[in-house]
């Protein structure tokens, strides 16, 4: 790897300059780094340097956790890219296809749920109204407690 020319494109950026350029607070960079989902290194003065390709790593970190992906495997997925690169377009398309069919199950069940919220909690029970219907003689209390009709649905 070559050294990084001041002030060039291959400078390396401190954490506040992360955090800046990132939108990102300087905390969740720590964090992040503390996960494995970032890198920096340490410089003369012992201050953590980062390289610019983590800047593309914040923003994918980023862009999962607002679809909901958890932590846990947005790390798996970075944890399959090559470190010494920033995401390309191409990484992105792949990342974010895995997710997808998480985020279109769980848009399915956001769906059931409002359709749902308003006559009955699925049935847990409150609605004396529309459960003799849905729910004859409480036979879903045999699957176990709570709103089983938005229960099922889950993977």
């Amino acid at each position: 790897m070559t050294s990084p020319v001041p002030g060039g494109p291959n400078r390396e950026l401190s954490v506040g300059e992360i955090a800046e350029r990132s939108g990102v607070a300087v905390s969740a960079i720590h964090f992040y780094e503390a996960r494995g989902l970032i890198a920096s290194r340490r410089n003369a003065g012992n201050q953590r340097r980062f390289p610019r390709e983590m800047l593309r790593r914040v923003a994918v970190i980023k862009a999962a956790q607002r679809l909901g992906v958890p932590l846990a495997r947005i790390a798996e997925a970075l944890a399959e890219l090559p470190k010494e690169r920033a995401p390309s377009p191409a990484d992105w398309k792949r990342l974010s296809a895995r997710w997808r069919a998480e985020l279109d199950a769980r848009i399915a069940k956001l769906t059931r749920l409002r359709d749902e919220l308003e006559g009955c909690i699925g049935c847990g029970c409150l609605s004396t109204a529309h459960c003799p219907l849905r729910n004859p003689d409480d036979a879903l209390a045999a699957e176990g407690a709570g709103p089983r009709f938005l229960e099922r649905g889950r993977g």
